[in-house]
């Protein structure tokens, strides 16, 4: 399968990007990047104009370039000072210092010090609590027969589970859903609600590393919580500074829980309007074999297919470089454009099918290199756990809304709904209160 150029006199006019419109369905517009323009210069919402690439194989080089920097004091613009590019108020909040800011060997030794906690023997021992919140989510909703599947389930799991990760007092835990809601609310929008709670999560976790470093005990226990362990590496010669602690807690945060909501939220909705896959799904789900392989390959589909991240974070030119033909030069910001690579033709076929037990299924989902998400692991079992018992408690699962009448959030990296309504058959009463 190849990319070929259509004749200049049959291309049709460009699309017009960051709509409404395209937010609600970018991959016609992708398409034609991908056969027209596959390396595009474009003005962003924030007035920053920057490098859209599109086609897989060229995402998947400029994603490992080590040329392309994560660190933004290489824009040749003061637009990351302005707030323009990055988490809004990261800057201001002195929470720069984080893994997608930052390039080796920084990058090396803080990534190293985090990654034992998402390692498959400790994410397969989180899964019973995965579980368990899962179950208490649903809980609260099963008896009414309706709910909003962001608000009342996709949202919260993924707040609670890294916050139990990080080790965030269950009392407290709350106030993180409430920020991180404000971060989701105002994603698209108002970039100050965002900065706002972006500065209360800074406070509150240097407030929580003072604490815990004064209670820490001499020996860690097992399943230590993850920052507990980066103040205990830090004690031990890692020079792992106050202001790198809170900003890796901070951004394991951040990155942790939007995401998973987004798979979480686009998985269900790519099941509820596909009927068939969904059905098959289903009828893997609760056989006698208890085969759960097309559960397995059906999420890293629906990564593929509708994945909870639109574009690859930041990068900047460090040098003129040519990516995919097109000479990019120093300074200049460069967006990998993940859901454009993962309906390439000439990587996948019959990319705008989903087809659940789909094999040959590399997808740029999580990213590709050094800076591949550290929590794909994570995200993967929450993402599993959620949908399957969704589909096995909830058998009847549908949509309340027509699909039209459903709005995406405009933000430029994360792709997810603001709401997704459904109604279902109510499970009956079950003895004593759900809690979390």
């Amino acid at each position: 399968m190849t990319n070929q150029p259509r004749p200049q006199a049959d291309v049709p006019p460009a699309p017009e990007l960051f709509t409404w419109e395209f937010a609600t369905d970018p991959y016609p517009a992708y398409a034609w990047l991908r056969e027209h323009a596959p390396v595009h210069r474009t003005e962003l919402p924030s007035g920053v104009e920057a490098w859209l690439v599109t086609r897989y194989a060229d995402a998947k080089e400029a994603l490992a370039d080590p040329r392309l920097s994560k660190n933004p004091a290489h824009h040749d613009e003061p637009a990351h000072a302005k707030g323009k590019t990055g988490i809004p108020g990261e800057r201001k909040a002195e929470l720069m210092t984080h893994l997608l800011n930052i390039d080796p060997p920084d990058h090396t030794r803080l990534r190293r010090l985090v990654s034992k906690a998402f390692t498959p023997r400790r994410v397969a021992e989180f899964a019973p609590r995965v579980q368990e919140l899962t179950d208490q989510l649903l809980d609260r909703f099963a008896q009414r027969g309706e709910a909003d599947l962001i608000h009342d389930f996709a949202f919260p799991l993924p707040i609670y589970a890294i916050c139990d990760l990080l080790g965030v007092p269950r009392e407290d835990q709350d106030d993180f859903r409430d920020w991180a809601g404000m971060m989701i609310r105002h994603g698209g929008g108002p970039r100050g609600g965002v900065a706002r709670s972006v500065k209360k999560m800074r406070g509150y976790l240097l407030e929580l590393i003072h604490r815990k470093r004064a209670e820490l005990p001499a020996r860690p226990a097992p399943g230590e919580d993850l920052i507990s362990g980066l103040i205990r590496a830090s004690d031990h010669g890692e020079h792992l500074t106050e202001n790198e602690a809170a900003a890796m807690a901070f951004i394991l945060l951040f990155a942790g829980f939007e995401t998973t909501v987004n798979l979480i939220g686009n998985g269900a909705y790519a099941l509820l309007t596909h009927p068939e896959q969904r059905d098959r799904l289903q009828r893997s789900l609760t056989g006698d074999d208890g085969d759960r392989s097309l559960l397995e390959t059906g999420i890293e589909e629906l990564l593929r297919y509708d994945g909870p991240v639109e574009l690859a974070t930041w990068r900047f030119a460090t040098e003129p470089l040519r990516v995919g033909g097109q000479d990019i030069a120093t300074g200049d910001p460069v967006l990998v454009v993940l859901a454009a690579a993962d309906r390439d033709p000439a990587r996948f076929a019959d990319p705008d099918v989903l087809d659940l037990s789909r094999r040959d299924n590399q997808h740029l989902g999580y990213g590709h290199g050094i800076h591949y998400c550290l929590g794909a692991p994570l995200a993967r079992l929450e993402g599993r756990t959620a949908l399957a018992t969704l589909l096995t408690r909830l058998p009847d699962l549908r949509l309340a809304a027509e699909p039209a009448e459903l709005r995406w959030r405009g933000g430029l990296i994360m792709r997810g709904l603001r709401t997704l309504p459904v109604a279902f058959e109510p499970e009956r009463p079950d003895a004593g209160p759900a809690r979390v």
